[in-house]
């Protein structure tokens, strides 16, 4: 039965389980909405909720739907393109020291390039904002910033970045571009990063080879973070993120380029890695988390994806890392879904990405 799951998932879709015909395991309740371009989201302890939007707000949401008034404090934000304000993460550590992390598209000589501020949230207000990371070189154009933030079980923060549309660039490891960074808490670099004593390689990276990561989380049974990337024409890709590990763009891919020509005719090189799961038509993925809670125990230890181009949320039955069988859900709102986070409430949140988006709240049925 395992082969043959598998199979199906390469093909298709090989749902792991099912509610009864005709009737879907779940409801989605929009909680809040008229966000513009949310792009991610982070839990508050009080039950609040931290929302980004693209073009430079960030927003707090009450439990019963309340949208605040833009947060004041965040810095000069460049919302070009798929650049603006991205990720949001508390530090670990919240609930004494009120700090949070954000992702944004930071302008400059040269262009823009995704940074990471550090600043302690007090009300509406974002006071001692501090930038702890800058991708470097900044460039011109909209392209391919990442960037979410994730932070690991040992405090150390992942930061995701695209390749800003120069493909070359991800296999060059004294840049940023298309890179995963790896820094502490203030920003400073980890002794244990794999190329800390590399004297070709910035000490900060983690993994290179990535196009455009918009999609990370903790495995919370194994603390290991898994990242997804958008292809090009097909080729989107599920990892798991291992320490100094080559991802292979663009010398690897299974995609192809927009105007149909072929990138590379490589889909497997020695020394770099092979995704978990791939995806050829592209889904355009966006946000990732893994199921904990006790809501749906039938997804409990499964993988969901948010779709843009396919407008779906993708459910990712995992038997350990192996794929097992895949199901679409949210279909029924036709829309572009940004972000996904499991809840301390056992829920699943996702967001829609559109001049008027949605907090939708995932509920059994």
């Amino acid at each position: 039965m395992l082969k043959i799951a598998l199979m199906l998932a390469l093909i298709g879709l090989a749902p792991a389980s099912a509610p009864a015909a005709g009737q879907k395991a779940y409801r989605a309740v929009t909680v809040a909405q008229g966000f513009v371009h949310p792009w991610g989201m982070a839990f508050l302890p009080d039950g609040r909720m931290l929302v980004t939007e693209r073009p430079g707000r960030l927003r707090i949401v009450t439990a019963s739907g309340q949208i605040s008034k833009p947060v004041s404090g965040l810095p000069e934000i460049a919302a070009i393109g798929q650049g603006g304000l991205l990720d949001v993460a508390l530090h670990p550590d919240f609930k004494t020291n009120a700090l949070i992390y954000f992702s944004f598209a930071e302008p400059g000589p040269g262009g823009q390039g995704t940074a990471v501020a550090r600043a302690r949230l007090e009300g509406l207000s974002l006071l001692d904002v501090t930038i702890i990371f800058r991708q470097q070189p900044k460039l011109s154009g909209g392209f391919h910033f990442g960037s979410r933030l994730v932070f690991a079980r040992d405090g150390t923060l992942y930061i995701s970045m695209g390749d800003r549309g120069r493909m070359g660039q991800a296999q060059n490891r004294r840049n940023h571009q298309g890179t995963i960074a790896r820094v502490n808490d203030d920003g400073s670099i980890p002794g244990d990063n794999p190329f800390i004593d590399h004297p070709d390689a910035l000490p900060e990276i983690y993994t290179y080879g990535n196009r455009n990561v918009q999609g990370m989380a903790l495995n919370p049974w194994t603390g290991i973070v898994w990242a997804q990337e958008h292809g090009p024409k097909g080729g989107d890709e599920v990892n798991i993120l291992k320490a100094g590990a080559n991802y292979g763009w663009p010398v690897i891919t299974y995609g192809i380029d927009y105007d149909g020509s072929i990138i590379s005719d490589l889909t497997h090189k020695k020394n770099m890695e092979q995704p978990v799961l791939h995806w050829t038509p592209s889904i355009a993925p966006s946000g990732m988390a893994f199921y904990d809670g006790e809501r749906f125990p039938q997804w409990r230890g499964d993988l969901f994806v948010g779709a843009l181009k396919d407008r779906h949320l993708r459910r990712i039955d995992l038997d350990g890392d192996k794929v097992v069988g895949q199901e679409i859900l949210l279909e029924e709102l036709n829309a572009r879904i940004r972000d996904v986070r499991a809840g301390p409430d056992g829920y699943l949140w996702v967001l829609t990405d559109a001049p008027r988006g949605r907090l939708i709240r995932i509920e059994p049925r």
